[in-house]
């Protein structure tokens, strides 16, 4: 008999149908004996009186693969409304082993438990709960992508293993490349610029490596990060829109789709303005001082509690979840950067108090763009910007682009504490595994 999904059991009332999925829960009660069953589309439960078909599953533990044929049978109780009735069991794959964590039961994410959420990963993934913050992560990314698609951005793979640290600075993983020296990209910034010659616009999503020794609750050594580029810009303000325009579709579109699962993992409650507001690094700094009493304003970025003060503010008095802190001072501004006076066309969108997007205008200028890798101490003879720099010296338009992370975004949809309980299997200064 083929296999019927669990989502479609209620469509069969009457029929008798084959499902298989895992073994999620067990309730003996003698004569009535429920067993819930899980599949990729949710959870049935079943009822098995005959002691026989009972007696195949003894010694069979929570994540047992099995195949129940019954008849669908409707019961408001049941989950979807229906159940199987008269089931003939079949063990597809045994687990005798106790499970070291019940994924029936609701899985602690306090900051105290994180490293047991980690250690068993493999199996809490199992917990209908668990697999909701994932199911979102790629709603996410699906709209994202959807989004750079339909504005005619191409989506391009660039290498992770370079002869040159992207952004210079000694945060990078060094590894042996058959007898040279290699790093692992801490961004595709050099490859999007290049790109943006051919394409005019591109985006990439990617992993990105960061040596950071920070043990913070926003910090990953692999991350996820979405990448754009975009040429023949007339402005800085233009590329922060595009940025800003991508991620309420996206945020929309996921709150519109995945009302119910944010719902059930408490998600705050969505707010955008029609336009993001802005303020400026140096507005920023006076705000916070007054309200606070904390003075900032000698601070060239935004420290922490600025970027939770001002989102804050921005949620409350705007109604906005989005605010760009815009106008860095220029010592603050990195080589790519294009400069003004004195600060350098540069913002951070950030998102319910947490900086998820870099979002810069670029140097276009050949010239000027040596000048200011020199300025910064960089070799331009060196084989990892020479090729770079070729892509300049052969004629690119104003563009602009963000590094925004995405394992950020999906942290603070769904109001987690931690960025790394928005990752699978995520990776910090003390996890190599799983």
């Amino acid at each position: 008999m083929a296999r019927t999904l669990i989502r479609d059991i209620p469509a069969h009332i009457g029929e008798q149908i084959t499902i298989q999925g895992w073994l999620h829960k067990k309730r003996l009660l003698g004569g009535l004996n429920f067993l819930t069953v899980r599949d990729r589309s949710g959870l049935a439960q079943n009822l098995i009186d005959s002691k026989d078909e009972l007696e195949k599953l003894r010694g069979m533990q929570v994540g047992t693969v099995v195949s129940f044929t019954g008849t669908v049978v409707a019961d408001e109780r049941a989950p979807g409304g229906a159940e199987l009735h008269d089931v003939s069991v079949e063990v597809l794959s045994p687990v005798t082993e106790e499970p070291p964590i019940e994924i029936d039961k609701p899985i602690s994410h306090k900051s105290e438990n994180l490293d047991t959420l980690f250690e068993h990963r493999v199996l809490n993934l199992r917990n209908m709960q668990e697999q909701k913050i994932f199911k979102i992560r790629g709603a996410l990314t699906r709209s994202l992508r959807q989004f750079l698609d339909e504005n005619e951005f191409v989506e391009i793979d660039t290498p992770k293993l370079l002869g040159e640290p992207t952004e210079g600075g000694a945060e990078v993983f060094k590894l042996d490349y058959f007898g040279q020296t290699a790093t692992l990209a801490q961004s595709p910034q050099f490859y999007k610029q290049i790109m943006v010659g051919v394409f005019e616009r591109v985006y990439e999503i990617g992993h990105s490596y960061r040596a950071e020794p920070s043990a913070t609750t926003r910090h990953l050594t692999e991350l996820t990060m979405l990448d754009l580029e975009m040429g023949f810009v007339e402005s800085h303000q233009e590329v922060m829109d595009m940025v800003a325009n991508m991620t309420k579709h996206a945020l929309r579109a996921v709150y519109d789709k995945h009302a119910d699962d944010l719902k059930s993992l408490n998600a705050p409650e969505l707010k955008l303005a029609d336009d993001v507001p802005k303020f400026t690094i140096a507005e920023i700094h006076d705000m916070y001082t007054k309200a606070t009493g904390t003075d900032t304003t000698n601070e060239k970025d935004l420290i922490p509690d600025e970027e939770r003060w001002i989102a804050d503010y921005a949620r409350k008095e705007l109604g906005s979840d989005l605010v760009y802190a815009t106008d860095f001072p220029k010592e603050a501004g990195k080589f790519y950067h294009k400069f003004k006076e004195d600060t350098v066309a540069w913002a951070d969108l950030l998102f319910r108090g947490l900086e998820i997007a870099t979002v810069p205008l670029r140097e276009n200028n050949y010239e000027k763009m040596v000048e200011q890798m020199t300025a910064a101490g960089l070799d331009v003879n060196a084989d990892g910007f020479r090729y770079y720099l070729s892509a300049f010296k052969f004629g690119l338009p104003q563009h602009g682009g963000c590094g925004f992370g995405i394992d950020r975004l999906v942290q603070k949809t769904i109001g987690l504490h931690n960025v790394k309980e928005a990752t699978l299997f995520p990776r910090d200064i003390n996890r190599l595994a799983p």
